[in-house]
């Protein structure tokens, strides 16, 4: 089999085939899934009825495991069961997923991308859309663009950490303010692997931008953050069992569609590729 990319829009998502994921892949065939990832920011797998095992073994072929915060303070010893995500909801809306994010900022090193996969669907809602941070830097007026350039942008875990504990998690927000004190990246990065600036920033986990005063804040953040709502920079996915989403953790942003109320189950593997962002 050969593997192909079929475009989902014309500026970001490809549906790939060609390829079955259960399988031990070459090295070559993982280097033309990588590639397409770079050209397309977001890959969608079809009809690939995997296990934990195997979805953790082909995460595992592009980068080192990360476990995001929240799942390591449950840490089990099972090594499939700690690496593998259980996204297991039927009432989203406010937890933080439906909001425009990129995963885990606040950390020294952010996560490069995350491999999503159904397991358990409502019988309809619950899409995810991505949009492409590099787009929607470009399409900033100039004079926007060179001030993004000059600005940082203050990431921190107590927003996301407040939603999940109000909707009933058991979490320790002392013991994560601690581990993961806020952090400063630029709000205008440059792709490690493809030189194309992108917007850094989002509602989820940046507080403000640095050097600024509040009112400046209110009027300049909001208007970056934003940025990446636009539709033409987006491509919406349904899901179906089976269903695999392997996005760019540093090119894209996310946001779940908190429109269901029945069980929807997401298994993820988030792994910090070789090449990321230096600070």
């Amino acid at each position: 089999m050969t593997i192909e990319f079929g475009k989902a829009t014309a500026r970001i998502g490809a549906y790939v085939t060609g390829i079955d994921l259960r399988a031990d892949l070459s090295g070559e065939e993982v280097a033309t899934v990588h590639r397409g990832l770079l050209d397309h920011g977001v890959l969608f797998f079809r009809d690939q009825h995997i296990s934990d095992e195997e979805h953790l073994r082909f995460a595992l072929r592009f980068g080192e495991l990360s476990v995001p915060p929240m799942k390591s303070a449950k840490a089990t010893g099972d090594p499939v069961t700690d690496s593998v995500h259980v996204l297991n909801q039927t009432s989203p809306k406010g937890e933080g997923g439906d909001n425009w994010h990129a995963d885990n900022t606040f950390m020294p090193r952010p996560p490069m991308g995350s491999l999503l996969r159904a397991v358990k669907l409502p019988a309809v809602g619950g899409d995810t859309l991505w949009s492409s941070a590099c787009h929607a830097f470009d399409d900033l007026s100039p004079a926007v663009r060179d001030l993004a350039e000059r600005l940082v942008a203050v990431h921190d875990i107590t927003p996301g950490v407040v939603k999940a504990i109000a909707k009933g998690h058991p979490l320790d927000l002392e013991h994560l303010q601690k581990a993961f004190p806020p952090r400063e990246h630029p709000v205008v990065r440059v792709h490690p692997e493809t030189g194309r600036k992108l917007l850094y920033v989002h509602r989820s986990s940046v507080v403000r931008l640095k050097g600024l005063s509040p009112w400046e804040n209110e009027a300049l953040l909001p208007l970056l953050c934003d940025q990446i709502r636009h539709p033409e920079f987006q491509v919406r996915l349904t899901w179906a069992p089976g269903t695999l989403a392997f996005w760019d953790n540093r090119a894209v942003q996310h946001y779940a569609v908190p429109d269901y109320t029945e069980r929807r189950e997401m298994h993820r593997v988030t792994v910090d590729f070789p090449v990321g962002f230096a600070d």
